[in-house]
């Protein structure tokens, strides 16, 4: 299901759901501060704004890019690699990081990856060399982190990629990451 099939059944008939798909932009940045409006309308705004590159998005988005449910935060992710802000780095940065936050960090990670940022490769080595800890529940975030840094080609990851080879649901990854670091 795409973005706009599932903020339009979470509207559930809502009327308002055809004005802000319909609405230009400063109509769509007004609802962003809007009081009352639902979570599905704010995203519905954010969404279309980040990709039409207004940076008036930014910040809801970045909001939705930390949110506890998926779908929410592969949209933001995907509006706010169009939005193209320079800011974008550094808060995806910063949600990955979040000790407190790691649940939530699959999509920042993934986020920073295709945004292929200074601050990318550094914060994957942070994130994955915390998450190599003894029986760490994140091994998804850890395995994003792992295949990013894969993408990313970057030599510095050679370290902890070789220490997530000793780790069961990372070794295959990494072995690919770290074959692709001795190509590249």
């Amino acid at each position: 299901m795409n973005v706009l099939e599932r903020l339009r059944a979470e509207a559930e008939q809502s009327p308002a759901y055809e004005v802000l798909l319909a609405a230009e932009p400063e109509a769509l940045a007004a609802s962003l501060t809007s009081a009352g409006l639902p979570l599905w309308a704010r995203e519905l705004a954010a969404y279309r704004l980040g990709l039409a590159g207004d940076r008036r998005a930014f910040e809801p988005l970045v909001l939705l890019l930390n949110h506890r449910d998926p779908p929410r935060c592969a949209a933001a992710a995907e509006a706010l690699a169009v939005l193209a802000d320079p800011r974008t780095a550094r808060a995806a940065a910063a949600l990955a990081t979040n000790e407190l936050r790691t649940a939530y960090a699959l999509y920042p990670v993934r986020l920073l990856t295709s945004l292929r940022a200074p601050e990318s490769a550094p914060t994957l080595i942070r994130t994955l060399s915390r998450l190599l800890a003894p029986n760490d529940p994140y091994w998804r975030v850890a395995l994003a982190c792992v295949e990013g840094l894969g993408t990313l080609g970057d030599p510095g990851a050679r370290e902890v990629l070789t220490r997530a080879q000793s780790h069961p649901r990372l070794a295959v990854a990494a072995t690919g990451a770290l074959r692709g670091l001795a190509l590249g």
